[in-house]
């Protein structure tokens, strides 16, 4: 997001795309009415009063700003990387998520790339899983391209990302339990395999053209 004359500030919350039910019954809709409107947005309402003071860090991108925070002020630091990374990682996360997919799996380049980290599908989903169930307390678990477009698998804690180690989020899953508790409590596994059925491949496969184009 760019600065706007808004008195909300520079950053807003993004529209969600689709109805809140539109996952179901993979992730419900309160979830998604929570999730977004709630979480998603007190991210947001954070980020820009983190950044009041400072027009001349209002003007800068979400990403821009989790690139390099050697910039961003040690006073503010730790609440544009936390608030700037949930508003981030939420506006593409939102993105990656589609029932009814036309495409079901990656195809071409990026299903190379996939076929370099993993033997099969099999294995792809055993890793991610396992990964994903890895990671304590709350968090993300990404597929991230690296800066000689090679597809990587890693985690980060709380709202932290690949941005800020160099590397161009390709698509992530939430691990906070705030993404999932409604429906599924503790079995976050349950969770990820429901992930699996709602990723939009068609958006992750023009996502990875352009990062590596």
């Amino acid at each position: 997001a760019s600065a706007q004359s808004a008195p909300a500030g520079a950053h807003q919350l993004p529209e969600l795309g689709y109805a809140l039910d539109a996952l179901e019954p993979h992730i419900d809709a309160k979830t998604m009415e929570i999730h977004h409107g709630k979480h998603h947005a007190a991210y947001v309402t954070n980020l820009n009063k983190a950044l009041a003071d400072r027009p001349d860090l209002q003007k800068l991108s979400v990403e821009d700003l989790l690139k390099d925070l050697s910039k961003v002020p040690e006073g503010i630091r730790t609440a544009v990387r936390n608030h700037g990374g949930g508003h981030y990682n939420h506006t593409l996360f939102w993105k990656t998520l589609k029932r009814d997919n036309r495409m079901e799996h990656p195809e071409g380049s990026l299903a190379d790339a996939f076929g370099e980290l993993f033997e099969n599908k099999e294995q792809a989903v055993e890793e991610f899983t396992k990964k994903a169930l890895a990671v304590f307390g709350s968090g993300w678990l990404w597929f991230s391209v690296d800066s000689g477009k090679k597809l990587k698998l890693e985690s980060s804690p709380n709202q932290d990302n690949p941005l800020m180690n160099g590397r161009q989020p390709l698509f992530g899953i939430d691990l906070w339990e705030h993404a999932y508790y409604l429906r599924y409590q503790n079995r976050r596994a349950d969770y990820v395999k429901a992930f699996g059925q709602v990723v939009n491949w068609e958006f992750i496969q023009q996502r990875w053209e352009k990062l590596t184009a």
